[in-house]
């Protein structure tokens, strides 16, 4: 995160969201072709006009063989396509799994006419298993086969063909004018576990008709990730497979946003950011086994990195997590674990809320109505509130509580 004595200024909610439509020059297929045991498990995004391409990629140290093609393929100068595939994730399989993913990306190039760099390959699923191509190939065949410009329909497909223990399908689009020019921003994401990103994400795609450099595109979702994907975690795991790429095809006619600066590139990047988040927090609302969406605001802190590191430590406290699993408001869990963040503050000026019910003031525990407060835990929705009184910079963070069920998921999840 940034290093920086003030917060980001927060985003601002005039951009109203749109119904789910793909940006100007897009085509989306989607088709199963059996890699995992039920439902559709592999989609293609196709831009009509050349594009330019950003991306950020996990940090872990066990990267898949897509992640490296990806990377590789990201330095070209214009992109034409994504293809992504679940049930397999196509990591630590060696030279095998490099060629089969550079396999993948040269069929496709094939198919709409282009150089094999021009396309980005990701996968998502078990790891250490080979790809299927025989599978994957006749998959690629019946996909490109049946593109199609239905609004809406084609975006909620390809958000399903990529889910893996998701339970739903993750979709976003926010339409806004630039340069009198009318842009949407749409994307679509899967995680529910091994959910913690760090300047990455689990899967995400977004696409945009808007006119901006390679160069703005990227700092812009690099922006974007930081309000967004990286502040939210549903584990602490990161994953081999990370990846969030973006396409930018133009098609909208606005003046080309060409440096990461200025009132237009501003108004993309708030686009960019709430589409961005709208994503993050479906990601931590599906969390493997949960049953509450937790919000964590920290605010008023001296800056925005020790927020960061306050809201991110109590968001991956088993603890936490737990505790507002079983409806129990015990304050101290949240206290003690923003006590262990690695970073220095006043205890005895910090106010905790649990909704709008005090549960603490001045570091100290409050006589509070537990009934309240049970009435707050049983929600759905729980917003956890520290406020350090030590600063003005501000942070909001989401997760999920930790039941038993994320346990019989991930026992049984390859077998």
């Amino acid at each position: 995160m940034a290093n920086s004595s003030t917060s980001t200024p927060p985003f601002q909610t005039s951009q109203v969201k749109s119904s789910l439509s793909l940006p100007k020059g897009f085509l989306t297929a989607s088709t199963r072709c059996g890699l995992k045991k039920a439902g559709e498990d592999l989609a293609v995004i196709f831009s009509e006009a050349p594009a330019v391409a950003a991306a950020v990629f996990t940090q872990n140290l066990v990267v898949a063989a897509p992640v490296i093609v990806s990377h590789q393929h990201l330095r070209h100068k214009t992109h034409r396509a994504i293809v992504v595939n679940s049930g397999c994730a196509n990591a630590v399989t060696g030279e095998e799994g490099l060629a089969n993913a550079e396999h993948t990306t040269q069929l496709l190039a094939e198919f709409f006419s282009c150089d094999a760099r021009e396309i980005l390959v990701c996968s998502t699923g078990v790891i250490g298993v080979q790809l299927n191509m025989t599978k994957l190939e006749a998959g690629l065949k019946d996909a490109t086969a049946k593109f199609s410009r239905e609004r809406g329909t084609a975006i909620a497909n390809l958000a399903n063909a990529i889910m893996t223990t998701d339970t739903r399908p993750k979709m976003s689009s926010r339409s806004f004018s630039l340069g009198g020019k009318r842009v949407t921003v749409s994307g679509v994401a899967k995680g529910a576990g091994m959910i913690h990103p760090n300047m990455a994400t689990l899967l995400s795609f977004v696409m945009t008709d808007a006119a901006i450099s390679k160069k703005a595109l990227q700092t812009a979702l690099k922006r974007a990730v930081n309000q967004s994907f990286n502040r939210v975690t549903v584990d602490g795991d990161t994953s081999t497979n990370d990846t969030l790429a973006a396409l930018a095809n133009g098609t909208a006619g606005n003046l080309l946003i060409d440096k990461a600066e200025g009132e237009e590139f501003e108004r993309f990047v708030q686009g960019l950011t709430g589409v961005c988040r709208d994503l993050a927090i479906e990601v931590a609302r599906d969390g493997e086994g949960m049953r509450k969406l937790i919000t964590i605001h920290v605010k008023r802190a001296p800056n925005e990195t020790m927020a960061h590191r306050i809201a991110e430590t109590i968001a991956t406290s088993p603890l936490v997590k737990t505790a507002i699993a079983g409806e129990d408001a015990n304050w101290g869990r949240i206290l003690a674990a923003a006590g262990r963040a690695g970073v220095k503050f006043d205890v005895s000026k910090v106010d905790i809320k649990l909704g709008n019910l005090f549960v603490a003031q001045k570091g100290r525990g409050l006589q509070f109505d537990e009934a309240k407060a049970l009435e707050i835990l049983k929600r759905d929705a729980v917003t956890i509130t520290l406020d350090l009184q030590q600063g003005d910079a501000e942070v909001t963070e989401w997760t999920c509580d930790l039941t038993e069920e994320y346990i019989r998921i991930n026992a049984d999840y390859r077998t």
